[in-house]
């Protein structure tokens, strides 16, 4: 299990900005146990809470969601890291299977999630790029989403 924690000595933030300066509208929003999933028109974000263990059994549920949104259509992952929260490693290996998944961004100001990131980015082993603002990691998604859509029209 990776622990992904949050140090509140050297990182208490005022709070992470969520909102993007173009307002997307959300689709759907989903309350799972360990916390929430907003699909949007071309990605998904996650919030999980604090404590919470991201299962395989939880990740098949987020792969589901994503199965009944963008079955045909390609898509983005953002997964907000405001809290602290283990994440079972093996995920990536069916996350990697997901042949439409085409970004994966990770926000957060927490030193131990750069870290983490790197252990994870071992396991995934495709697209994904860690970010401090929201703003800059939905910028990148849209960017992997449309240089991908040129490549699939071509």
């Amino acid at each position: 299990m990776l622990h992904i924690f949050s140090s509140t000595r050297h990182y208490n933030y005022l709070g992470m900005k969520i909102a993007s300066t173009k307002k997307a509208n959300v689709l759907r929003e989903y309350q799972l146990d360990i916390g929430s999933i907003q699909v949007f028109d071309d990605y998904m974000v996650s919030t999980f809470e604090e404590g919470a263990t991201l299962t395989l059994e939880r990740a098949y549920q987020i792969i589901g969601i994503s199965e009944i949104h963008f079955r045909d259509k390609d898509f983005g992952y953002i997964s907000l890291r405001k809290n602290s929260y283990a994440v079972d490693p093996t995920i990536y290996n069916y996350l990697r299977g997901l042949e439409n998944l085409k970004a994966f961004a990770i926000v957060s100001k927490k030193e131990i999630d750069m870290h983490n990131f790197k252990i994870e980015k071992l396991f995934y082993k495709k697209n994904m790029e860690f970010f401090i603002e929201y703003d800059n990691a939905l910028v990148w998604v849209k960017k992997r989403l449309k240089r991908n859509k040129k490549k699939t029209s071509s």
